[in-house]
């Protein structure tokens, strides 16, 4: 059921955005099936915290059934969970999608067969496949190079734990690429989801202009220009030629006024759509969601700054990939992570919400900002008029985002990502009348790496996570350009005003349909 209602809504997203003239069937089933991956990938970290919890009870003894056998296997499973999804990752990244890009490429050149345009994308897609193979083979051999921390046994633990993670050559290597992609991820989101997390709550509060009233602007803007048509057309009027810079200027000036007429046309369209009504109606509502996004936008980004100053603090330093083990700074979503444990699934569903917010924003993100080389604007990212090239982007660079999301989880929440709301037995001395006894008392505590190795079990995704220490060193640093990312975005969506009712008409618009615009366009 959650499959089937994961796809539903891909192929919903998919097909609202995608141009009605280019939609084509292999890049449309494509951006569906990558984009699903990438939202039931997201779901293995809730998954991952659940089922190392469940095998314990409140009061730190295992389950009945959670024998040492039965423990291992469920961590294996969800170890090789982890590496199926990813190396369907890995096939989409390296292989698929650029395949499928190219071959659409070919397509738009010219009429040449469909062998040729095969053969043409594959040529292309090897490039690719050349640079996934360098990374298996890196991460194949790489070697991991922990430093030996003397002054506390916990890093002998943790390193024991990578080592018993997959000592296979094979499973190092994708996990390599893995990280290799996490590091592509990681500059997705400081670039989108940073942005995303500022722009969509403020643009769900600010609106969009009234639609009458830009009609009223763009008729004004209509007569200026067939003004200026007929003053240049005027200096003809006795069967002079016009001069060449009168014939660019009229040129200039038809192209403006077919542009603004088209406008026209799709504003009429859109004022007198009962959408329009539909979202008036939901005006405040939008405003409510709004301000609800940023209050989890700042939950999110104080929780990050708090974990992130903790790790300058108290890590050991850029040589292990500042790695901490459990908080000495606690943050607002590591102190209520453990007060939701208390009443099941609070904990599992707020995870969940924070996951989808994140991917939310990033799509929010790439659909204000457009996917760009450099400073050179590849594609625009726009409802019913999205090329199916751009299509295939935004679901590459959501994938690559998705594969960073477990590490902006586990910075936002160290210790529940390790180890989920599994708790051990410590013995505690009990005294009578003020003196000391000789009985001890076992009382439960929350599991941190001071934990006995037999007692806790820490999730996959934390040993994946923190494989390579070079990787977590670069996610460090990636999290300070997230935050600095956000603010500036948070200002510059401050400082803009109300988009436009309708998406942007521009003449250069090559993917712009001179047909009447979907009334789900505002």
């Amino acid at each position: 059921m959650a499959a089937f209602a994961i796809l539903a809504f891909c192929w919903i997203y998919v097909r609202k955005y995608q141009s009605q003239r280019e939609s084509e069937v292999v890049s449309t089933i494509t951006a569906i099936f990558s984009l699903a991956i990438a939202l039931i990938t997201s779901a293995l970290l809730p998954v991952d915290i659940f089922l190392v919890s469940y095998m314990k009870n409140q009061n730190g003894t295992f389950k009945d059934w959670a024998n040492a056998n039965v423990s291992r296997q469920i961590e294996d499973t969800v170890l090789y969970g982890y590496y199926a999804f990813y190396s369907v990752i890995l096939f989409c990244v390296f292989f698929w999608i650029p395949f499928v890009y190219f071959y659409y490429e070919e397509k738009d050149e010219d009429d040449t067969g469909k062998c040729t345009q095969v053969k043409m994308a594959l040529k292309y897609t090897l490039g690719f496949v050349v640079i996934c193979a360098l990374l298996l083979l890196v991460g194949a051999f790489v070697p991991l190079n922990l430093p030996d921390n003397k002054n506390s046994t916990q890093w002998e633990k943790v390193k024991f734990l990578f080592e018993e993670l997959g000592s296979s050559h094979g499973l190092a290597a994708l996990s390599f690429s893995i990280s290799s992609l996490t590091l592509l991820g990681m500059l997705a989101a400081i670039i989108y989801t940073a942005y995303g997390m500022s722009a969509l709550p403020l643009n769900l509060i600010k609106g969009t202009r009234s639609a009458a009233y830009e009609r009223l602007e763009n008729t004004e803007d209509i007569e200026e220009v067939e003004q200026h048509i007929q003053t240049i057309k005027s200096k003809s009027k006795d069967g002079r030629p016009l001069p060449a810079r009168d014939r660019r200027a009229l040129k200039q000036l038809e192209e403006r006024l077919r542009t603004l007429r088209k406008r026209e046309r799709h504003l009429e369209f859109i004022e007198n759509s009962w959408w329009t009504k539909f979202c008036g109606a939901l005006r405040p509502l939008k405003i409510i969601w709004g301000i609800f996004f940023i209050f989890v936008a700042l939950l999110f980004v104080i929780s990050l700054f708090l974990s992130n100053l903790d790790k300058a603090l108290h890590s050991a330093g850029i040589d292990s990939g500042f790695i901490i083990f459990g908080a000495n700074l606690s943050n607002p979503l590591n102190m209520l992570l453990p007060l939701l444990q208390t009443v099941f699934p609070l904990d599992y569903i707020l995870i969940t919400i924070i996951i989808m917010y994140f991917i939310f924003t990033s799509m929010a993100g790439i659909r204000n900002i457009g996917i760009w080389f450099f400073w050179i604007r590849l594609y625009k990212i726009r409802r019913g008029r999205t090329r199916p090239q751009a299509l295939l982007f935004l679901c590459m660079i959501l994938l690559l985002i998705v594969l960073h999301t477990s590490y902006m989880i586990y910075s936002l929440a160290p210790q529940y990502v390790m180890y989920g709301s599994q708790n051990y037995f410590i013995e505690s001395n009990m005294t009578f009348n003020g003196h000391r006894g000789n009985s001890t008392l076992s009382v439960p505590k929350r599991c941190d790496a001071d934990a006995p190795e037999d007692q806790c079990t820490v999730t996959r995704t934390y040993l994946f996570l923190h494989k390579f220490w070079f990787f977590s060193a670069a996610y460090y640093f990636g999290n300070w350009a997230f935050l600095g990312v956000f603010v500036v975005g948070f200002i510059v969506s401050c400082c803009k005003g109300k988009k436009s009712v309708i998406e942007r008409v521009d003449e250069d618009d090559s993917d712009l349909s001179d047909e009447e615009p979907s009334v789900y366009s505002v």
